[in-house]
């Protein structure tokens, strides 16, 4: 079992003072996202691979998980998009650096990385950035913008997919970039640990009939997100048995959930698809889902939907690009589309549904194990604390006047 493999430590003597190595990350707000989950695990894998974990951001709801889990937050500026407004909140970070005794400055976003990065360096600290997103350059200043995040010592590409975005625009990297694809929460999310009393309290708060199949998706209300396509190519199925909710969706603009609604009801899935808002509980709706859905219509930097629905053992279905391509073996833990093809989509929908219950059965084992192989939040925190470890060592066997010139 992927839990109980072996935490990456950190060596004692590589820190800073000679003391507990000190990671500071560095992200805009706490507030609910794959980002910010992200940090908080990174936050606590710190501490347990003995070093401690501090964090500078503007706030939000999830610094209380730090505060539980023995996490240091300052709250700083380092969100504010305004140039005019960086040096001052630089100078403030760069005494927290000081104060905290810092080793490595990790930054997870492009304005974090502007204030941070030449702070850290101004102190001799070693330098991370995570790339979370596409990366694209559609103009000149947005080119600039990201390449400050290609300014640290070790460059974190969160998929193969981000890699080849990096490189594609700024050139080979070399080893100076690695991949750690994202992970998920393997006890968080086990079927195992759901409760039928948690699957009622969902269903009954969407209403969702007991004797069709569920279709989710479970998405922002973003066009790119592809609620258009999937209610498309439910179309090209009707005749099959299925209800479709789009979990999410009922959070967007007035408009946009109006047109989603008009546009089910012209394709003809009248009382056969529901908007719902967003939901606290997500292991438990997708314990509610028959097939989940991750139809982007552009590329996907990574997608954490596809992981979190195959530890559930759910059937899943995705279009063939980008970073649900490197979590989905096709035929085997879910099925993958032809890129934005209706057709292929519609498909896809229709072999999942033709999925026996003793198919079914098997499949789950299957993709809860590959996800507990490849995919397990201990295994992107581990992959992470070696990087950091590699370069406290590096940073160690420097002479010492090339430090004191870092």
């Amino acid at each position: 079992m992927t839990t109980n493999a072996r935490n990456t430590r950190f060596v004692k003597t590589h820190s800073q003072n000679g003391d507990t190595p000190v990671v500071v990350q560095v992200l805009p707000a706490l507030v609910r996202g794959g980002v910010e989950r992200g940090t908080i695990e990174m936050a606590r894998a710190i501490i347990d691979a003995g070093g401690r974990a501090v964090v500078i951001s503007e706030g939000g709801p999830l610094v209380r998980h730090l505060d539980r889990i023995g996490a240091t937050h300052h709250t700083l500026a380092v969100a504010r998009k305004n140039p005019l407004t960086w040096g001052a909140t630089r100078r403030k970070l760069r005494r927290v650096l000081q104060t905290e005794a810092a080793d490595i400055v990790h930054v997870r976003s492009r304005v974090p990385a502007w204030i941070a990065v030449p702070a850290a360096r101004s102190l001799g600290l070693i330098t991370v950035s995570t790339v979370h997103g596409r990366f694209q350059n559609s103009n000149f200043m947005k080119r600039l913008v990201n390449s400050k995040m290609l300014a640290t010592d070790h460059i974190i590409a969160i998929s193969k997919y981000v890699r080849q975005q990096i490189e594609r625009q700024f050139g080979d990297q070399g080893k100076k970039l690695s991949v750690v694809q994202r992970g998920v929460d393997i006890d968080m999310f086990d079927p195992a640990s759901v409760s039928q009393s948690r699957i009622i309290r969902f269903v009954d708060s969407v209403a969702l009939p007991e004797d069709e199949p569920v279709i989710m998706l479970p998405a922002r209300p973003s066009a790119w997100k592809g609620h258009e396509v999937l209610l498309k190519a439910l179309a090209l199925i009707s005749d099959r048995k299925f209800n479709c909710v789009l979990v999410g969706a009922a959070d967007g603009k007035s408009s946009y959930v109006d047109r989603l609604t008009e546009l089910g009801m012209k394709l003809g899935l009248v009382g056969r698809f529901r908007l719902t808002h967003g939901v606290d509980d997500m292991p438990a709706a997708l314990m509610a889902a028959d097939i989940v859905v991750m139809p982007s219509v552009t590329p996907e930097p990574f997608g954490r939907v596809s992981l979190e629905a195959q530890a559930m053992g759910r059937l899943v279905v995705a279009f063939d690009h980008g970073g649900a391509a490197e979590s989905i073996i096709h035929g085997q833990t879910g099925w993958l589309a032809t890129p934005v093809d209706l057709d292929s989509l519609a498909e896809c929908l229709a072999t999942a549904l033709d999925v026996t219950v003793s198919q079914r059965r098997t499949m789950a084992v299957e993709t809860r194990q590959h996800i507990e192989d490849k995919f397990s939040t201990h295994q992107m925190c581990n992959r992470t604390i070696g990087i950091y470890a590699r370069l406290l060592k590096a940073r160690h066997a420097r002479p010492r006047a090339d430090q004191q010139h870092a």
